[in-house]
C-alpha cells in the first residue's frame, strides 16, 4: 500500500479479524489498522498525516520515502570492469547493476 510515496506493509490477523500494517523505511514506528480495505486505506493515510504533523511539531525533518537512488562507491578498477561488462551486454552500468540486484532478490525469495 502506498500513500504520498510512503509504503505500508500489511498483514491480516485471522484471530482478531483485522488488518494491521506498519509504514516501512522510517526510523519511527508508524502503524495503522482497519477491518476493511477502505478502513485500512483511510487509517494508513491518517497515520502518514499524523507522522508528518508529529515531526513538524518537534521541528524534525520527517524520513522521506525511498527515492530509488543510492550512491555506491567502488574501487576504480572494479568500476572499469563492471562498465566493460555492462557495455558488452548492451546496457548501462546502472541498468546492469539493477538487473543483477533484482535477480538476487528473486533468488532469495
Amino acid at each position: 500500500m502506498n500513500y504520498k510515496g510512503y509504503q505500508g506493509n500489511i498483514e491480516f490477523d485471522d484471530q482478531a479479524e483485522i488488518f494491521h500494517g506498519e509504514v516501512i523505511g522510517l526510523r519511527d514506528v508508524v502503524t495503522f489498522q482497519g477491518r476493511s480495505v477502505d478502513e485500512l486505506r483511510q487509517a494508513f493515510a491518517e497515520s502518514i498525516h499524523d507522522y508528518l504533523d508529529f515531526c513538524a511539531s518537534r521541528g524534525d525533518e520527517p524520513d522521506k520515502p525511498y527515492s530509488g537512488k543510492f550512491l555506491l562507491l567502488l574501487e576504480p578498477d572494479l568500476h572499469r570492469k563492471l562498465a566493460a561488462i555492462s557495455r558488452a551486454e548492451g546496457t548501462s552500468l546502472i541498468g546492469w547493476v539493477e538487473s543483477r540486484l533484482t535477480r538476487l532478490i528473486q533468488e532469495a525469495g
